[in-house]
């Protein structure tokens, strides 16, 4: 298989780089070079925004593009428009929240969705993804893959929800931990998205597919006791209920990445139907995997993740916190 992936250097697009290359696939990396592609790919330059950005794609063939872009969805319009007649497949790395708010538990590909255009300029998140789906139909037709991503988790976050966690827990001392400890959380590890990506793309599925691990897979509990074991154990989880965190005015998603409370944003975000994508081959790995790796590659970094210059900062600052534990 031949692989032309637009990004390929930071998370996703490296996640799926690197299945691609363990796979023995031909790789083409499409990125503007602020970051080294992993080893054993193909480089080409070019940034999407600027006028010409796409110049170097103008030749070759591939059998499978990937394109995870977030901003504007005329740079999709234009990467697949350019390509459709030269790849066999475009796979769009999406997001469930294209989704209109508020999405009802158990809402499967057929929910309703916001409105979104192929030429428009980037509006919002939900609105430019929902425009990206949309170009690569356009351009691909039935050969467009959407990939409605959750919340994404593992080696290479760029988001700050994982890292943050990790080394909050990594201080050591009583943390404020969002209950309840069985409150259910979906999401998807970086690794699996990719596997799964590439593996349906290469079985020559297409439309749209929730990606997220199944209901029940994991718990706000399980993944703190995750991270508590992972970076050291000595961290001592504070359960805290719901109202007295809002009470505190402490944002849940940003201030305490990856909770939300149950109720109408938690039915959202974390109570999606994935059967259509277990039915095509999605396998999700235990939520420790995902902790305990992402820990390994965060300490060998130094233990400070890269953040996207687009995405805000994430965590709770440690008075906030010790205010609400009583502990100052």
């Amino acid at each position: 298989m031949k692989l032309l992936m637009l990004g390929g250097t930071e998370f996703v697009g490296r996640a799926i780089t690197e299945d691609a290359l363990a796979r023995g696939w031909e790789v083409t990396v499409f990125h503007r070079g602020h970051h080294a592609p992993p080893p054993g790919t193909r480089a080409l330059h070019g940034d999407r925004t600027a006028p010409g950005g796409p110049d170097a794609l103008a030749g070759g063939e591939w059998d499978l593009v990937v394109d995870t872009w977030s901003g504007a969805p005329t740079a999709v319009r234009d990467s697949a428009r350019l390509l459709a007649g030269r790849a066999g497949r475009y796979a769009y790395v999406s997001t469930r929240s294209v989704y209109a708010y508020p999405a009802p538990a158990g809402l499967d590909e057929d929910g309703p969705l916001v409105e979104g255009s192929p030429d428009a300029d980037s509006v919002a998140y939900p609105q430019d993804k929902r425009g990206g789906e949309l170009a690569a139909e356009a351009a691909f037709g039935e050969r467009a893959l959407l990939v409605r991503a959750g919340l994404i988790l593992g080696p290479y976050e760029n988001v700050g929800r994982l890292p943050w966690w990790l080394n909050r827990v990594a201080r050591g001392g009583p943390f404020l931990a969002p209950g309840p400890r069985d409150l259910p959380i979906q999401y998807i590890d970086v690794r699996d998205l990719a596997r799964w990506t590439l593996d349906a793309a290469g079985a020559g599925l297409g439309g749209a597919y929730n990606l997220v691990s199944p209901p029940g897979h994991a718990t706000m509990g399980g993944f703190l006791d995750a991270c508590v074991a992972a970076a050291g154990g000595v961290a001592e989880p504070r359960w805290t209920d719901a109202a007295a965190i809002e009470a505190a005015g402490i944002e849940p998603w940003t201030e305490l990445p990856v909770w939300i409370p149950e109720g109408e944003a938690h039915d959202h975000m974390c109570r999606a139907d994935v059967g259509k994508a277990l039915a095509a081959g999605l396998v999700c790995r235990p939520v420790e995997e995902t902790v305990a790796d992402t820990w390994t590659w965060l300490s060998s970094i130094g233990g400070e993740a890269p953040l996207r210059p687009d995405r805000s900062t994430k965590g709770l600052a440690p008075e906030r916190e010790a205010a609400l534990l009583g502990l100052r």
